[in-house]
């Protein structure tokens, strides 16, 4: 049994921030490899596995839409759950009409991408099992729509429909463009958990694949 599963993902907008643009929401051009993965965590997840993106294939021209959205200006202090965890008794509510502010976003519309990733079976984590049965359990969940929870592309709001592929190769080709599409980023690194590092590589969609470098890779630059 191979290791790699594919996934094809289409939803009706996407939105994968670059980092580098704070204030207002910018996607990236196509779907980032740390979003294709929680893609694949959403429907099975298990502290023994860890998913690998391998290669993404852009089925749908690459088309853009500006939206405005309304959003939460703040966010609950971490002291003041701590306040209130140690006094029983709180105010940690965030009143939206109060603390509403618009924003523009630059977004992708129309996406779908078919996306391959491999499962890594971490062994100590679960020694009485083998990489099969995680294999297995995938196949089975995603082949009847059964998630964690529901898969999102870039924002929770933007929902993506997903549809397990068994034979890549029977299906439409992706499409015909070219081009360097920057330093995308590839995931984060949590070798200290108290403060996640990105990650990025040089993303190049050659006839609408982008291959993705191995996380340990000189391509992946902290």
């Amino acid at each position: 049994m191979s290791n790699t599963h594919c996934l094809e993902l289409s939803g009706s907008y996407a939105c994968f921030t670059r980092p580098e643009l704070k204030v207002e929401r910018v996607s990236y051009d196509v779907i980032t490899p740390s979003a294709a993965r929680a893609c694949f965590e959403a429907i099975l997840w298990k502290p023994a596995i860890r998913w690998h993106v391998r290669r993404i294939e852009v089925l749908n021209p690459i088309r853009w839409i500006n939206l405005r959205r309304n959003e939460v200006a703040s966010i609950i202090s971490t002291r003041n759950v701590e306040t209130a965890m140690r006094a029983g008794k709180g105010d940690l509510g965030l009143y939206i009409e109060d603390d509403r502010q618009q924003r523009a976003g630059l977004f992708l519309r129309d996406v779908a991408y078919r996306v391959h990733a491999e499962l890594e079976f971490i062994r100590d984590r679960d020694p009485g099992a083998n990489a099969g049965k995680y294999l297995q359990m995938f196949e089975r969940r995603a082949r009847k729509g059964q998630c964690v929870n529901q898969p999102y592309l870039g924002c929770r709001e933007f929902a993506a429909a997903f549809r397990l592929v068994d034979d890549p190769g029977s299906e439409p080709p992706p499409i015909d463009d070219t081009r360097d599409l920057g330093f995308m980023l590839h995931d984060l690194d949590f070798s200290n958990p108290a403060d996640p590092a990105p990650r990025f590589f040089r993303a190049q969609l050659d006839k609408g694949v982008v291959s993705i470098p191995a996380w340990d890779s000189e391509e992946v630059r902290g």
